[in-house]
């Protein structure tokens, strides 16, 4: 399951090995200075759910493993069927605009990162 962390100036999303294969991408990493907001979601599958070039692996409300290109923002999402709640964290300067995680305890998981929320 993917992994929010801070790691010194920088918060990074380490992927498991199934999840590096299915999203066709490695560990992301974005500087805390470019986190714009962080916010709970109570049904993360429909906030990956954006229409654009996906590149991954994707069933609806199933699980979302992909980087999307559409035509305002690009996010990355790793949300599976056990997690359906999670978290959204929007960035400006990074290199995607939000990223999408699926976690058992979003409100948790944003407390211990000390992430700027709405």
């Amino acid at each position: 399951m993917a992994e929010l962390k801070r790691e010194g100036d920088d918060l990074v999303l380490h992927l498991s090995t199934t999840e590096k294969l299915e999203g066709a991408h490695g560990d992301l990493r974005a500087p805390v200075s470019s986190i714009v907001t962080a916010e709970v979601l109570d049904n993360a599958h429909a906030a990956a759910d954006i229409i654009g070039f996906r590149v991954g692996t994707r069933l609806p409300g199933v699980i979302e493993v992909a980087s999307v290109h559409g035509f305002k923002k690009t996010i990355f999402a790793a949300v599976h069927h056990n997690t359906p709640r999670g978290v959204r964290i929007s960035f400006q300067g990074a290199d995607q605009d939000e990223w999408v995680v699926g976690c058992n305890d979003p409100e948790g998981e944003l407390r211990a990162l000390d992430l700027p929320t709405t």
